[in-house]
């Protein structure tokens, strides 16, 4: 029994109507929000993009924002990317990201940004922020930062879904083709990428026989497009289509020492003009060290070993040069921070499974 039983009364009572108020003043809202739901008549279209996600990813590209926060700020919101995730993808601290995505969401604020619907002007404006959101969340998902699952299919399936989206939409944008080309390529592959035992699989080790050759075929066809298409007086090809002709290169080679290096090392020199990013010219050293031999790659690793040094695969780039080059001591010193920075388990257990091979294995 309550001290004061007639007050509990009327205080209870009063909290009764005060939520019963409330359900009756969303009752209308509420009862018209669940008739849209099951109304299924087409709806009229809201601008020249039909796809709601889509749409949302082309809003949130506000050109308004610096490229870096309006791609960060969109895979957290629609992306489904954590803050680790996104941090992980720039090469920065968790906190440094969480402060520019914060700024973002202020400058929005404070501008009065309208974040309405694009239009048909807007399209080309935002394509590049776009293009590097879905290109972002591919890459979480083909081999992720963290966690137990070393791929998420779910993010990789999203992400092409939305370059092929982009695809109908701008079919003839070369960029577009490039980036859904290059996803196609990449993921054709993940059949391989990982053993049974939830171990890596490094390219020149990946049963090709596993790869998705239907895939492949609509990669290459889309490689080929763009190739005609620059040769019949089209811009010249941009960072996606260098990349999906990368691609192309490997996926064609019917094993790894048929690889022709010697190509995608070229290929790398015209894409580090466009992007000179250390992530690029990372993977350009890799082309050099097979085509011109491991003293050269790793030279050009040592050159973006400074702003790298926090990134694993800096570390097992070098380790597996300093290996070819018989220097097993700094080669196991490298796997060793290899190891301590990577976040992926099968990325962990392989670089484990090479540094344990060492002074054992002649391929390191």
């Amino acid at each position: 029994m309550p001290p004061n039983p007639g007050g509990w009364l009327t205080t209870t009572a009063t909290r009764k109507a005060i939520d019963w108020l409330r359900r009756e003043s969303q009752r209308d809202a509420k009862q018209q929000a669940a008739r849209i739901m099951l109304h299924d008549d087409a709806h009229e279209p809201t601008g020249p993009i039909d796809d709601d996600r889509l749409r949302l990813i082309f809003t949130c590209c506000h050109p308004a924002l610096a490229m870096e926060a309006r791609v960060a700020l969109t895979l957290r919101l629609l992306g489904g990317l954590t803050v680790a995730e996104i941090a992980r993808a720039f090469l920065v601290p968790e906190t440094t990201m969480a402060r520019r995505i914060t700024r973002a969401k202020a400058k929005i604020k404070a501008a009065h940004i309208p974040f309405r619907v694009p239009s048909a002007g807007d399209i080309q404006q935002r394509l590049g922020g776009v293009l590097a959101v879905v290109y972002l969340v591919f890459n979480e998902g083909y081999l992720a930062g963290a966690g137990d699952d070393p791929v998420r299919a779910d993010l990789t399936d999203r992400a092409i879904h939305l370059g092929r989206l982009l695809r109908t939409l701008l079919p003839d944008d070369g960029e577009v083709a490039g980036l859904l080309a290059l996803m196609l390529l990449t993921d054709a592959r993940r059949p391989a990428r990982v053993s049974r035992t939830g171990t890596l699989v490094t390219l020149d080790e990946q049963d090709r026989g596993a790869w998705d050759r239907t895939l492949i075929a609509e990669g290459h066809a889309l490689v080929r497009e763009r190739i005609a298409a620059v040769a019949a007086g089209a811009g010249p090809a941009g960072r996606y289509q260098l990349q999906a002709a990368i691609n192309a290169v490997h996926t064609e080679a019917a094993s790894a020492r048929d690889t022709a290096w010697p190509a995608i090392a070229a290929l790398y020199d015209r894409l580090v003009l466009l992007d000179p990013s250390p992530i690029v010219r990372l993977n350009r050293a890799v082309a050099i060290a097979e085509a011109d031999g491991p003293g050269p790659g790793l030279a050009e690793a040592d050159r973006v070993a400074e702003v790298l040094d926090g990134y694993h695969a800096l570390h097992a780039v070098r380790a597996q040069l300093l290996h070819r080059l018989g220097r097993d001591d700094a080669a196991r010193a490298a796997y060793d921070r290899a190891i301590a920075l990577a976040g992926n388990p099968a990325e962990r257990a392989y670089l484990t499974l090479r540094r344990d091979r060492l002074g054992r294995d002649p391929l390191g």
